[in-house]
């Protein structure tokens, strides 16, 4: 019972780091383009996690662990980013939502496959119920999207859902951040050169903000928060925790409320609170 509160605690630590990164994005963006973004924040983190990997002296992974390594490194350290930047720039951020509120589902089927969870019939009843009213929400505010953008969105959820089952069943191996530290080195070639190619003219002109913006995505969003969000997930169950990603969206916009003065309509109050009904009733049926 205590590990799994300790789980529960650790990955809504991590949703809270992750909701900090569209307002972090949104102020990084007016400075950067979002493919250097996409490469930098990887770069940067893939250094710090290097660097903590040597103080510590910690043991290289095994050769089973090889392969579950490069596939949380395609999902959340080059697929999520560089697929949901490439979507963006055809759907809107509300759009965009409609597909964030499937990853916890997906998260959840491939803790089924990957992890051998089974939660009961209940749990997957709520977490349909959050998926809807996080789609419901984010089909409210309007948002387009295109054909194109729509299977770009699509295959971010997918390969991020496949990554987090795989990086939290591994975690309980090595260890949430010695997993995204390992997954940061192995994709560090790729970023690096994408962020060399995509290299900004002129830095002169980058804000102070920009700079924070850039500096949050690349410590909290791509290194601390799964160090939380990992541990969360291999402790509490990936099923189970995976549902807490349903208030992300929410504490996102409110953040964004908070730091860049968007306004907050009584929807969202609303939808935020059936999505924490449907994350509680999830919790109570996911083992």
């Amino acid at each position: 019972m205590e590990q799994r509160l300790a789980g529960w605690s650790s990955g809504f630590i991590g949703v809270l780091i992750f909701s900090g990164s569209l307002p972090a994005t949104r102020v990084a963006v007016a400075d950067f383009s979002p493919l250097f973004l996409t490469g930098a924040r990887a770069v940067i983190a893939a250094m710090l996690g290097g660097l903590a990997l040597s103080m510590l002296r910690q043991t290289r992974p095994g050769r089973r662990d090889v392969l579950p390594l490069i596939i949380v490194s395609l999902g959340v350290v080059i697929g999520f980013p560089l697929l949901t930047a490439l979507a963006l720039e055809q759907v809107t951020a509300a759009h965009s939502i409609v597909f964030i509120g499937l990853l916890p589902l997906a998260t959840a089927l491939f803790g089924v496959i990957r992890g051998g969870e089974r939660p009961r019939p209940a749990f997957w009843l709520f977490s349909l119920l959050g998926a809807a009213t996080v789609a419901g929400f984010a089909l409210s505010q309007g948002g387009e999207g295109t054909f194109q953008g729509d299977v770009l969105m699509l295959g971010a959820i997918v390969v991020c859902g496949l990554s987090y089952a795989e990086g939290a069943t591994l975690s309980r191996r090595l260890g949430g951040w010695q997993v995204i530290s390992w997954a940061l080195l192995l994709s560090l070639p790729f970023m690096a050169g994408l962020a060399a190619i995509t290299w900004p003219g002129s830095l002169r002109a980058v804000t102070l903000p920009g700079w924070l913006g850039l500096c949050y995505v690349a410590i909290f969003s791509m290194l601390v928060g799964f160090v939380f969000w990992y541990r969360g997930l291999a402790l509490g169950g990936i099923a189970g925790v995976g549902q807490l990603q349903l208030l992300q969206p929410f504490f996102g916009l409110l953040l964004a409320a908070l730091l860049l003065d968007e306004p907050v309509a009584w929807p969202m109050i609303a939808s935020a609170l059936a999505v924490v009904l449907c994350v509680a009733g999830a919790k109570r049926y996911a083992a």
